[in-house]
This record gives structure tokens, C-alpha cells and sequence, in this order.
């Protein structure tokens, strides 16, 4: 027998997803929009200023995502949460875990050679 949530925990994991996303460990706030069924786009600022885009999705009361701040640096995250209708709008909340899987400001990547950036031998 399969269980399915009502469509309001569905949309309120997404959108968890994607403020365990925007947000990382820290506290913000964002506000995500359904753009297909399961997925949500999202945007959001941190408690230290990053705003972040996302895309997060959900099953049940778990969500997860992939975001992007203004730095490019790259996160992905994973939370639990629960979520109701007020008024017209989904309101959710949660907790979770985001890391940053890239940064382009780490110095650790090895350097790309001169023939991949276009340079000869």
C-alpha cells in the first residue's frame, strides 16, 4: 500500500529543500514558486547577506536542492519539515543540512591548461 501526503507537505518539503538550500547551516528567509509538479524554484537571502537561487524538490516531509549565490559558489542541501495552507499561500518550516559542493574562489582546484583555455602547446 503506498501513502501519499496532501499536496500542501509536498510543496512546503520543496520548498524547505530549497531554503535548506539558499540558507545553508544559517539562518534567512526565501520564498519559493512550484514550476513543475515536485519541483520549486527559490530565492532567498542569508543571515550574512548571500542571496541565493535554488531548485529544490520533496517527498513526504523530506526535501532537498541545489542553489547558487552571488558568488557561485554551489550548495546542496537536505532537510525535514512540515508545512499549511494560510490564506492562499504554503507556509513551511524545517530543519536540515547544506554544504557547499563548489566554490570557484578555492584555490585547491588544479589550474586548467593553456590548451583548455584555448591556448596552444
Amino acid at each position: 500500500m503506498t501513502t501519499t501526503l496532501p499536496h500542501p507537505m509536498r510543496a512546503a518539503a520543496a520548498a524547505l529543500a530549497a531554503t535548506v538550500v539558499l540558507g545553508g547551516c544559517a539562518a534567512g528567509a526565501g520564498i519559493s514558486v512550484p514550476v513543475l509538479p515536485g519541483v520549486s524554484l527559490g530565492v532567498g537571502v542569508s543571515s550574512g547577506g548571500d542571496v541565493h537561487l535554488g531548485v529544490g524538490t520533496g517527498v513526504g516531509p523530506v526535501g532537498v536542492g541545489v542553489g547558487v549565490n552571488q558568488r557561485g559558489q554551489v550548495s546542496a542541501g537536505a532537510g525535514v519539515g512540515v508545512g499549511t495552507s494560510v490564506g492562499g499561500a504554503r507556509v513551511g518550516a524545517g530543519v536540515g543540512t547544506g554544504t557547499v559542493i563548489y566554490d570557484p574562489r578555492d584555490r585547491h582546484r588544479p589550474a586548467a591548461s593553456s590548451e583548455e583555455q584555448g591556448g596552444g602547446p
